[in-house]
């Protein structure tokens, strides 16, 4: 896997990906940007809920759940020095379908938070304490 990070102006850069995919980065005006774009510590934690909900997804499918929408909401905490680095990051899903089954959902969040999720597993290891929780919304 690989990257490339161009300096646009001040704070923003663009980054594009191997797989030929590009966003725009920026810093808060306090720092020189203006706003553009999100924060790559921002980018970070879309890249953790990105990976987790990739994980629910695959799993309640090949689990024939009747899934119609996922959407995962993560809060993170930072540390107050330098570097800021996350200190605590919880996500929080909402699994909407049909006939969904509690287990097989609690079963694809414990999987993806022990055994999948790539991002989860670096930024645990780093010392990110990282918690997940769910609610099923069910469709008539």
């Amino acid at each position: 896997m690989q990257a490339t990070i161009q300096w646009v102006k001040d704070v923003s850069f663009v980054g594009e990906s191997g797989s030929g995919h590009a966003l725009v980065m920026d810093g808060s005006p306090e720092y020189g940007g203006r706003n553009i774009g999100p924060r790559p510590m921002e980018l970070l934690l879309i890249g953790l809920g990105g990976c987790a909900s990739f994980d629910v997804v695959t799993i309640l499918k090949k689990a024939r759940q009747q899934v119609t929408d996922v959407r995962t909401e993560l809060k993170a905490e930072r540390a107050d020095t330098i570097p800021a680095v996350f200190t605590t990051i919880h996500l929080h899903f909402v699994v909407t379908g049909r006939e969904l089954k509690d287990s097989q959902v609690k079963k694809a969040v414990e999987l993806s938070a022990e055994k999948y999720c790539s991002a989860s597993a670096m930024l645990s290891a780093g010392g990110v304490k990282i918690t997940h929780d769910y609610e099923i919304v069910q469709e008539a």
